[in-house]
């Protein structure tokens, strides 16, 4: 289908789910339905719309709560693509036929999704794997649909009126670049072999192995994982797994993933993962659950002022100190230097006073640092994407950890770690690390402090300042007589004038 067609099919479809109501003449008014009527012409359109849906689903920031929530419920799973055409897919992105690199594999996908898809095999050593192939001809589709939703955006800016404030050509330019890194295995096996040696031997989270010599940036071969989708709760308890626990231990993952490493798994939805049920030895009827991520497509990154930042307006927020975080703001650069703190302070106390005036337990992390972002931008702060990816993330790891314990207090389990890790940041402890992190430099650099000193003396550089300074006290004089000049023709023309006026 060309191009051409492509948008008619777009065309005809949203009028078929009256996508028309979210132009400025009708968006005004209530429309019931409208958004789960986009939600269901994103599906309609196919995997690229689908995704598509996903990624903007976690802009809440930008989006009414109904449309955000509605787009959420997008799932990944679509229909497979043919099992013979994966086959050469995997022959082709392997540079070898299928019969010479696996013992077995299987012809029906265990899993698809927007743009590639899962099989199931054991390699001739008996290793069990997992095999990730992208779909055929997905970077011409995926191409051709973006060309069309950036010229959507670009019409929307122009002639919707919320289009400005909404952004909808970054918000396309943020999916093609998630797309960008999607359409490469390569980058995803090197983002899974990383968060694997982050917890290596770790007992809350497991991460396969990536079998390099089988990887290319169409086809990725890792080690096969087991366990029961998180889901599957009643399945859990029948296998005696402790939920409290399991809950407690998702919390604990996230913020180590975050304030430890700075590189986060940004994609955990229920769909990407499993819990592998451990006997603890200490107590054999019990079992401890060890969680197993899948899909390492989008992974999120974070640095020590992003760390920072975020740990100081956690434990700022909870202490109610909220001239604290109007402060973190403006430390960060992310509020307008000539922003009064004050006023600042107010509004962030008019969002979090209502909240804390229930239990910590029934305060929500992902809605208070949305909360926080939507009154930022109220003063100009442009929300920084790595942020708002962390957020989506957020959210997703609060809300699977109440379905597993609708009891779980998430501010008592996170409190600790961030007293902890804020309390690492400053004192002796930072000043050892920095000095440990630093001293391969300084011993490059202390012995050639003479040689760089003596270069300095013998390219006398302060006479060349001197001189330098000479000319400019020169120039500047010429200057000041030129316009002294300038000065007196002025007052003798005006002197002139004046003669003949009363003359």
């Amino acid at each position: 289908m060309g191009r051409l067609g492509r948008l008619a099919r777009i065309l005809a479809v949203g009028l078929r789910f009256r996508l028309y109501r979210f132009l400025p003449r009708f968006s005004r008014a209530e429309q019931p339905g409208a958004a789960a009527d986009l939600r269901q012409a994103l599906e309609t359109l196919g995997p690229i719309f689908v995704k598509f849906g996903q990624v903007l689903s976690t802009r809440r920031d930008l989006l009414r709560a109904d449309l955000a929530d509605e787009l959420a419920k997008l799932q990944d799973r679509v229909p497979p693509f043919a099992s013979e055409e994966a086959i050469r897919e995997i022959a082709r992105g392997l540079g070898a036929s299928v019969e010479d690199v696996f013992a077995s594999i299987e012809r029906e996908a265990v899993a698809s999704a927007s743009v590639a898809q899962v099989h199931l095999g054991m390699l001739k050593d008996g290793r069990e794997v997992a095999v990730k192939v992208l779909r055929p001809r997905i970077e011409r589709a995926i191409a051709r649909d973006v060309a069309l939703l950036e010229t959507a955006a670009g019409l929307a800016e122009r002639f919707w009126a919320d289009g400005r404030r909404l952004k909808p050509r970054q918000v396309v330019a943020e999916f093609a670049r998630h797309l960008e890194d999607e359409l490469d295995l390569m980058r995803e096996a090197a983002n899974a072999a990383l968060l694997r040696r982050n917890f290596e031997n770790s007992p809350l989270l497991a991460v396969p192995a990536v079998y390099w010599e089988l990887c290319s940036p169409r086809v990725m071969v890792m080690e096969r994982m087991r366990g029961t989708p998180i889901s599957q709760v009643a399945a859990l308890r029948a296998q005696g797994v402790d939920i409290p626990a399991l809950a407690r231990a998702g919390v604990e993952i996230f913020f180590t993933q975050v304030f430890r490493d700075g590189y986060f798994h940004a994609d955990m939805h229920p769909g990407n993962i499993l819990v592998e049920a451990v006997r603890d030895p200490a107590a054999p009827a019990a079992a401890r659950g060890r969680y197993v991520a899948l899909d390492f497509g989008i992974m999120g990154t974070l640095t020590e002022v992003d760390k920072s930042y975020l740990a100081q307006n956690f434990l700022a927020f909870f202490n109610r100190d909220y001239r604290r975080v109007a402060q973190a703001h403006l430390d960060a650069g992310w509020v307008p230097a000539d922003t009064r703190v004050d006023d600042f302070e107010a509004a962030i106390r008019a969002v979090c006073e209502p909240i804390f005036a229930r239990p910590l337990r029934e305060i929500y992390f992902g809605r208070l640092l949305l909360r926080l972002f939507q009154t930022a931008r109220r003063y100009g702060v442009e929300v920084q994407p790595q942020l708002v990816l962390l957020q989506k993330t957020l959210l997703n790891i609060e809300g699977l950890g109440r379905e597993l314990d609708p009891e779980l207090d998430l501010w008592a389990t996170a409190k600790p770690y961030l007293e902890r890790w804020m309390s690492d940041q400053v004192g002796w402890r930072a000043l050892l690390r920095t000095l440990r992190r630093e001293a391969p430099t300084w011993a490059q650099t202390l012995p050639s402090l003479p040689r760089l000193a003596h270069g300095l003396l013998a390219e006398d550089r302060l006479g060349a300042l001197e001189r330098a300074l000479g000319t400019l006290a020169r120039q500047n004089a010429r200057r000041n007589r030129l316009l002294a000049v300038i000065a007196a023709l002025l007052a003798l023309c005006g002197a002139a004038l004046l003669a003949l006026l009363l003359a």
